[in-house]
């Protein structure tokens, strides 16, 4: 009798014990499986949207804008040939309309805040579009590359989005001081940031 009772007491302990690691792997599996998910969810709020510039006011400048959005931050990447060697501006414009031969059809710096033109970040205030100056170097390439917080890509915060805008390359360079735009002269390059 004692022996029966013994060996039930064995069995029980034995079952219970695996159904603790049954439990224990199943858990395991279970977290595994929302790391995934979380993980796959991260790589889907990635967006990334691409367009080419063209040529305006008679130059010869091309390439490509990247923008990507990755947790709250968009980078925007632009890849410029044609330029003439030394300093240009970039803005981002208020019209996704680059159709004239100027550049004009994409009007004046995007500035849903309303501020005066200056250099990115200044306490006195800038454009939302105020991207910057960049070198070209002597074979007529630049990459620009630029980070913000203070964009996004098709949200529905107006002075945030950049869907709809343009990005506009300059021949000058941005002297951040005169208003409404810096005084960078010629729009040489255009894109419009339609999604």
């Amino acid at each position: 009798m004692k022996k029966i009772k013994l060996m039930s007491l064995i069995a029980i302990v034995a079952l219970t014990y695996s159904c603790k690691e049954v439990k224990k792997e199943a858990k395991d599996a279970s977290d595994e499986m929302e790391e995934t998910m979380q993980e796959i969810n991260e790589e889907v709020t990635e967006e990334v949207i691409k367009f080419n510039m063209e040529p305006k006011s008679d130059s010869k400048v091309t390439g490509d804008v990247t923008f990507t959005q990755t947790d709250g931050m968009v980078k925007m990447v632009a890849n410029l040939t044609g330029l003439t060697a030394g300093e240009h501006a970039i803005h981002i414009h208020e019209k996704a309309d680059c159709s004239s031969a100027d550049g004009k059809s994409t009007g004046g710096h995007w500035n849903p805040t309303f501020q005066d033109h200056g250099k990115w970040g200044a306490a006195e205030g800038y454009h939302r579009g105020d991207i910057g100056n960049f070198t070209a170097d002597e074979a007529g390439n630049a990459t620009v590359e630029f980070e913000t917080d203070e964009w996004c890509i098709g949200c529905e915060d107006m002075t945030k989005n950049i869907v709809g805008k343009a990005v506009i390359v300059h021949q000058g360079v941005d002297d951040f001081v005169s208003q409404p735009s810096g005084d960078a002269g010629a729009r040489v390059s255009c894109t419009g940031i339609i999604q």
